[in-house]
């Protein structure tokens, strides 16, 4: 079992021993030790991904910016008008094709309020590189209000933005989100929401400062 998982994980046959006498679950063992060893390099695995954020840090190389413009260019908004299109006001395109009540939501928060200047639903392929795969954040909103502006790169969320209620994964790639534009230092913060009230709210505090 032991040399098995070592292969499965590159762990040292020590440090797996410490961790399975550690789990209290070697009696499952015997139940179905195929099953087992897959389960524990599965989850062993995964840890490993999870750890590898832990401390995070970005470093920005060389000085040039690079302009997305070309992601926004010759890309059709295709979606059916009387189910998820939105009609909007202050986005970058005429209408907003939203995936779901939440998104649109999102849309009608930001064309209602005063402090939205402009915001776009981000394409797909606008994606941030993380040790646990591309993430793909969800809006870009230009806040202004008395002659401050402010960039935001939101994720939302689809529900409860608390750690403990967010899948592993998801929770530490919003971690290097926020990482990755830090490195960048171009006073662009990278902010995670499931309520757009909120979100609102919290610019509004943040802009007057």
């Amino acid at each position: 079992m032991l040399t098995i998982l070592q292969n499965q994980t590159d762990l040292t046959r020590k440090t797996i021993a410490r961790i399975l006498d550690r789990s209290g679950t070697l009696k499952d063992f015997k139940i179905n030790p195929q099953k087992y060893i897959e389960e524990v390099a599965s989850i062993i695995n995964r840890k490993k991904r999870l750890l590898l954020v832990d401390g995070i840090k970005y470093t920005r190389i060389g000085d040039e910016a690079y302009s997305c413009q070309e992601l926004f260019l010759n890309k059709e908004l295709t979606g059916y008008l009387s189910k998820n299109l939105y009609e909007a006001r202050k986005s970058t395109h005429e209408y907003v094709v939203y995936d779901s009540d939440r998104e649109r939501t999102f849309a009608e928060s930001f064309d209602s309020n005063n402090i939205i200047k402009l915001y776009t639903k981000l394409p797909s392929e606008f994606k941030i590189k993380t040790p646990l795969g591309s993430y793909n954040p969800d809006w870009a909103i230009l806040v202004e209000e008395e002659g401050n502006e402010k960039l935001y790169f939101v994720v939302e969320t689809k529900g409860s933005v608390k750690s403990e209620d967010l899948r592993d994964v998801e929770e530490r790639k919003i971690i290097c989100g926020r990482e990755h534009f830090k490195a960048l230092n171009t006073d662009v913060e990278f902010e995670a929401y499931d309520d757009s009230n909120k979100l609102l709210d919290d610019m509004h505090i943040k802009l007057n400062r």
